[in-house]
């Protein structure tokens, strides 16, 4: 992969971050952002930023951080892709309200050993997928650390009032849909832990979901409009996981049909070649950042109508919510076995 690197013009060449100051490296950030957009006030390099809220909407705000040896190893995930994993997974979250991105802060806690054109690299690679979605960046703080590298992002965005997006509002009969391929990001975490960066080569499309996830804003935008899901949430932690966060806090459950998960060919070659079960790993996996979301039974047809212009992007009905508490997966025999799992942070 090339080195994404930020031009800045130097006069002279500068590789190490001890070379230069905090203002220095601000100013490089100034230089990579360009000219503020007219809704901001007041810019980044302030004590703060300042923005005119967008019209008739409500702001939505989430925040996240990505940690060195916690969430990325700096060994096989290049620079310029730590920076984009950050800002995604924080536009994920606006996409599973339903929200539209507007700007975000950056805050970097720097290792002594992090090369000038690492930081360069993180920054286009945040920059990158933020303008791609419309966020702008407006500040953040920089600071060193003798620990690992810390990225913490915050994001905000807006939403028509009554076009939010909820974790709650699932009710039994609702059918259970999903985006793209949940478990590609796992496949290719293992394959880049396995090989290094090197697995690319044999292994692009689940290495590049784990490196580079792709928040689906317009998607979330459009269920939002449709008026007929009833829940939704990102997939951050497993399909596991959000299965059970949509019907756990409504006391209800789901039964999910394993002949309907939507595996990769990639992902299934990859466990396939390591002898696990496809429908397991992607129950298991996270760092997907697909949606997960329920929609009115007979709503289907609308459902269909709102997002047929992300004719790319597949979205897969794969069961549907039950009364009776408790997930569980069905195989073509008719066998239920109990969906658990998912990662979290503080589990043993």
């Amino acid at each position: 992969m090339p080195s994404e690197r930020v031009d800045l013009g130097d006069a002279a060449p500068v590789t190490s971050l001890t070379r230069l100051d905090e203002s220095a490296l601000i100013d490089r950030l100034r230089r990579a952002l360009g000219p503020s957009p007219d809704w901001l006030v007041v810019d980044i390099g302030d004590d703060a930023a300042v923005y005119e809220p967008a019209r008739n909407r409500l702001e939505v705000i989430t925040t996240d951080a990505v940690i060195d040896a916690v969430h990325v190893d700096r060994r096989f995930v290049p620079a310029a892709a730590i920076g984009h994993r950050a800002v995604a997974v924080n536009l994920s979250d606006l996409a599973a309200m339903g929200a539209t991105p507007r700007l975000l802060t950056l805050s970097l806690a720097l290792p002594d050993d992090f090369a000038l054109d690492d930081f360069d690299a993180l920054v286009a690679g945040a920059l990158a997928v933020a303008g791609r979605h419309g966020a702008r960046l407006v500040g953040g703080n920089l600071t060193r650390t003798p620990g690992p590298l810390v990225v913490d992002v915050t994001a905000i965005g807006h939403v028509h009032r009554r076009r939010i997006l909820r974790r709650t509002g699932a009710r039994a009969g609702d059918s259970i849909y999903v985006s793209g391929c949940p478990g590609d990001a796992r496949a290719g975490l293992q394959a880049l832990t396995d090989a290094g960066l090197i697995a690319r080569d044999g292994w692009p499309l689940v290495t590049a979901q784990y490196l580079r996830p792709e928040p689906r804003i317009a998607l979330g935008r459009a269920l939002a409009s449709s008026g007929v899901v009833t829940s939704a949430i990102d997939l951050s932690d497993g399909l596991a996981d959000g299965l059970r966060r949509l019907t756990d806090a409504q006391g209800l459950g789901c039964l999910i049909e394993a002949e309907r998960l939507p595996v990769s060919d990639e992902a299934t070659r990859w466990w396939k070649k390591r002898g696990t079960l496809a429908a397991r790993e992607m129950l298991d996996g996270g760092d997907d950042y697909e949606l997960l979301f329920t929609v009115r039974p007979k709503a289907v047809r609308r459902l269909a109508a709102e997002t047929k212009r992300l004719s790319d992007l597949p979205l897969t009905r794969i069961g549907s919510v039950t009364r009776d508490r408790g997930c569980w997966l069905i195989d073509a025999a008719g066998a239920r076995t109990p969906i658990a799992g998912g990662f979290d942070h503080f589990s043993r």
